[in-house]
């Protein structure tokens, strides 16, 4: 019994080796495998590839807006409307005051008549709609469209504004409205779109004589415009 025993010893340290052996050669046939497919260099999986190709747009850079009623001093409204009964100014319109307001003044100083619009519009950037600059920039394009496209609106004269935001465009043009006698009245009015960023500030100037009073100047108007978008522009923070 013991001499058998000792020579089947051999014969199962053997097996085991074999086995051993078996178990080591699946693995490193699966290394050599994935080792030469590779050839050395790694690949993105599809999703990370997708995301790294994801289009982004910058953040917009003003994130609230000012109310469109603090957009001008007291002193500024008493200057460009004399006359008016409300300093405050009314707002005018609904919706969120971060995104949009806008603010009338009016006054009737002796003959001389004044009405002054100054509104705001915030932009955010948007994946599918672009960066909030960008947006405001397409806007600016529309208020301008909107001012020369209206047949109301006669003799429009458009000029470039400096030292007004990033950028800044005012028309001159001259308009007819009926009084509350039904009778015609000739204005002389002014639009000044100026962006910021992603905010477009839009100032609306307009002025009558009425019997013996005269009608503003436009450079008068242009030059009174341009005060009123400079100081709502410097209110957005």
């Amino acid at each position: 019994m013991h001499r058998n025993a000792t020579r089947n010893a051999p014969r199962r340290s053997k097996a085991v080796t074999l086995a051993c052996t078996a178990v080591a050669l699946p693995v490193l046939l699966v290394a050599g495998c994935s080792s030469d497919s590779d050839d050395g260099e790694k690949k993105e999986s599809p999703s990370a590839s997708a995301s790294s190709s994801k289009p982004t747009v910058a953040p917009a850079k003003y994130k609230k807006l000012p109310d469109s009623c603090d957009a001008l001093s007291k002193d500024t409204v008493k200057d460009l409307v004399p006359g008016t009964k409300n300093e405050a100014g009314k707002r005018v319109g609904s919706g969120d005051l971060n995104d949009a307001g806008s603010c009338l003044w009016s006054g009737l100083d002796k003959y001389d008549y004044r009405q002054l619009t100054v509104s705001l519009k915030r932009f955010d950037s948007d994946e599918s709609l672009g960066a909030g600059d960008k947006r405001a920039g397409e806007y600016m394009k529309q208020q301008l469209t909107d001012t020369t496209g209206n047949k109301e609106n006669k003799k429009p004269k458009e000029s470039k504004v400096s030292g007004v935001g990033d950028e800044a465009i005012s028309i001159a043009y001259e308009t007819e409205k009926k009084d509350s006698k039904d009778k015609s009245e000739e204005y002389n009015a002014h639009r000044l779109v100026a962006r910021t960023a992603n905010v477009v500030v839009t100032v609306d100037y307009e002025g009558t004589g009425f019997e013996s009073g005269k009608k503003p100047s436009a450079d008068d108007l242009k030059k009174n415009a341009e005060k009123a978008a400079k100081q709502a522009v410097s209110k957005i923070k």
